[in-house]
């Protein structure tokens, strides 16, 4: 008999997911010759390499990383037979459109299955996932965190991937203080994500090889909550599936990948800024969760702004800086900063884009329906300096920070600066301390 010869696959990805999908599915399996990675979504990803140390015994020299655009030449020219899609907050025209390229140039297209690709903790895991970017996952996390502490807990949080640095020295990451975020090099991105969950009081870990991860969390935590990126779905098979759904984009829980995905596994679906919705979206993004998940419990909650030194607002012309990822690839129109201009009484908001210089004007030319708002990008030294630069040459009077850390600590602004915070709010009952305190005490029998 003919020795069989491995199926030639090209993982297409975001520098997350996809890493993932190939450490528990692909990683010494020799039915399977994993040719590339592509990336998309992250600037910088493409041109370097999934180490050797993390790739496994059958890849010695690693696997290269190529952009997506190229995904037809790659396939022709290295014969491919699959090409597995490994990223998430697309919509599914998007996903299809790919797989069209993919049929087109002679490859299968695969998904693969969310649970066959979650890993199973020796711990309690509570999974806070989302049906698009910047529904109000962050903060959700944050709650049921605290919530967990106060019940005597203790919580090891880990953080869906952000490998952007070198990929061996992420492979685990452990983050308790501040200054672990600058023996890191954590990016702004990063950041935004880590130093809330810090400042909370809680542990957080992230990094590349999320096994190795969960080994480490599991010897300090008495409960694991996983937090999501994007609106992708746990790495680990969850005790407890809390989904955060969006008013604001309703719609999109039905028809972006893999939002559908989240809400048909969520035990608990949080509608999340029903102050900032109106009341037929609330609605009909009730009856959408009821279309595809008849059992979850449902809660609704508010997301309220806050903003220190207001007055600093009022009556003033104003530059918005925006969480990146919400205006990017979220396809959000405003956030958290742009509701503080107009709550605290803005004169006028003051459009970045005749002011940006480098990487951020490059971002605008990507995303060219950001509008008037200023995505905090921050992927490497770089950015972060075209990031001051602009915002330094935008003639207002203040700026307000509409993302979760503090920016001042970054970037020397040369006017004032005012921060935006939120924290949820749930809104009647059920409520996440009810829900939660019934999940621990099943955990004390």
């Amino acid at each position: 008999m003919a020795e069989m010869k491995p199926i030639n696959i090209i993982i297409i990805g975001a520098a997350g997911r996809d890493f993932h999908n190939f450490n528990v599915i692909y990683r010494d399996n020799e039915l399977y010759n994993v040719v590339a990675f592509t990336a998309t979504q992250i600037p910088n990803i493409s041109g370097r390499k999934y180490p050797a140390a993390l790739a496994g015994r059958l890849y010695p020299n690693g696997i290269p990383i190529y952009e997506e655009k190229d995904l037809e030449e790659l396939i022709r020219k290295h014969t491919i037979d699959e090409v597995v899609f490994s990223y998430s907050d697309v919509s599914y025209q998007h996903v299809m459109s790919l797989g069209s390229r993919a049929s087109m140039a002679g490859a299968h297209f695969k998904l693969l299955s969310a649970s066959r690709t979650m890993i199973k903790s020796r711990k309690p895991v509570i999974s806070v996932c989302a049906v698009r970017t910047g529904s109000g996952k962050s903060q959700t996390c944050r709650k049921v965190s605290r919530l967990l502490a106060e019940m005597g807990l203790k919580v090891a949080a880990i953080r869906h991937p952000m490998p952007y640095g070198d990929l061996e020295e992420q492979n685990v990451q452990r983050f308790a203080s501040i200054d672990d975020l600058q023996k890191h090099h954590c990016t702004i991105e990063e950041m935004e994500e880590y130093e809330p969950h810090i400042v909370n009081g809680t542990i957080i870990y992230a990094g590349v090889d999320y096994k190795a991860i969960l080994d480490s969390a599991e010897q300090e935590a008495d409960v694991i909550v996983w937090d999501g990126g994007n609106n992708d779905t746990a790495f680990y098979k969850p005790d407890l599936a809390i989904v955060v759904a969006d008013p604001l984009r309703v719609g999109n829980e039905l028809s972006y990948y893999p939002s559908e995905t989240n809400l048909r596994m969520a035990d608990v679906v949080i509608i999340n800024k029903v102050d900032s919705a109106g009341p037929q979206a609330v609605f009909t993004l009730r009856e959408n969760i009821r279309k595809v998940n008849k059992t979850a419990q449902i809660i609704e909650a508010a997301s309220p702004v806050y903003a220190e030194q207001n007055g600093y607002i009022a009556g003033k012309r104003v530059l918005v800086i925006e969480d990146g990822p919400t205006l990017t690839h979220g396809e959000m129109k405003f956030g958290a900063g742009t509701v503080a201009a107009h709550k605290f009484g803005a004169r006028e908001i003051i459009d970045p884009r005749p002011y940006c210089t480098g990487e951020i004007k490059k971002t605008f030319e990507t995303y060219p329906n950001i509008g008037a708002l200023l995505p905090a990008m921050g992927y490497s030294e770089k950015q972060v300096k075209d990031l001051e630069e602009t915002i330094n040459k935008v003639p207002c009077d203040t700026v307000i920070i509409g993302t979760p850390i503090n920016l001042a600590r970054i970037i020397t602004f040369n006017k004032p600066a005012v921060r935006v915070s939120y924290e949820l709010e749930e809104i009647g009952t059920p409520d996440l301390k009810t829900i939660l305190g019934k999940f621990v005490s099943t955990l004390k029998r």
